[in-house]
């Protein structure tokens, strides 16, 4: 006696179980990534970062399926909806966690990896109207603060941080932070980056800043000061330590805006 074949259908039991287990494992991580959640079904809810991933996972299937119209409405009904604005073609993660969500941005050809955290207003753009991969590429386990831009074809690596507001234009080495406009390195491996050439800024300002300093020491010359050391910063990471030891002690700081 032969056993009857069973086809394709008997994948589809499979294929909805891993759908929605992938879900709770969205809806966990956000529990353990966000200290205002308190229960599965808030989460669920009242969080329209993780209602955008899933219709994300929607119109991206049927954009690889070259129902690229039907993709693309379906995108712009959940921009409507929760607000975040994820292309069709962009490849996302799991575990994507979207705080807030309002105003993000995710270009066509981004690529974002697992346990990437974003908050509100974050732009992963393009930098010109060339075709092919022109947006940013997040490896795993990336944080990005609110309103922040990343814009072309770079890539920011893994365990990486991208401080609020930071308009980052080039690569990002893995465990590392920047912040500014444009982005600079200020930690890497967990110590601090020293700045001592301006120009590693790469802000426009930079060359007046070095005029201005070369015009400081030109005249400090004429007057016969002494030339001065750089100033470390040891003394600023105590002043910051101890300013941190006396709002612990005080314990007032945190009865405001507690979980926002």
């Amino acid at each position: 006696m032969g056993f009857l074949p069973l086809g394709p259908w008997f994948l589809i039991p499979l294929k909805v179980m891993a759908i929605f287990g992938r879900m709770r494992d969205e809806i966990s991580s956000i529990m353990e990534r966000d200290p205002a959640a308190r229960t599965r079904l808030e989460v669920l809810l009242c969080y329209p970062g993780l209602w955008a991933v899933w219709i994300h996972r929607v119109s991206h299937w049927l954009w690889g399926h070259h129902f690229r119209l039907l993709a693309r409405v379906l995108s712009q009904i959940g921009r409507f909806y929760t607000g975040v604005d994820i292309h069709p073609g962009a490849l996302i993660g799991q575990r994507l966690f979207i705080d807030h969500g309002t105003g993000v941005v995710v270009g066509e050809t981004a690529i974002v990896g697992s346990d990437v955290t974003m908050y509100q207003g974050v732009t992963l753009g393009g930098t010109g109207k060339q075709h092919g991969k022109r947006h940013p590429t997040i490896c795993d386990r990336v944080f990005i603060g609110n309103n922040a831009n990343i814009l072309g074809n770079l890539t920011v690596g893994e365990n990486s941080r991208v401080g609020a507001g930071s308009v980052v234009l080039t690569d990002v080495p893995p465990n590392s932070t920047v912040v500014g406009v444009p982005a600079h390195i200020v930690y890497r491996n967990g110590e601090r980056v020293l700045l001592t050439d301006p120009h590693d800024i790469k802000d426009p300002l930079s060359d007046a800043l070095i005029a201005l300093a070369a015009r400081v020491e030109e005249l400090e010359e004429r007057l016969g000061a002494e030339p001065r050391p750089p100033d470390s910063f040891a003394a600023e990471e105590a002043e910051r330590t101890a300013y941190r030891v006396e709002l612990e002690r005080l314990r007032v700081y945190v009865t405001m805006g507690e979980g926002i």
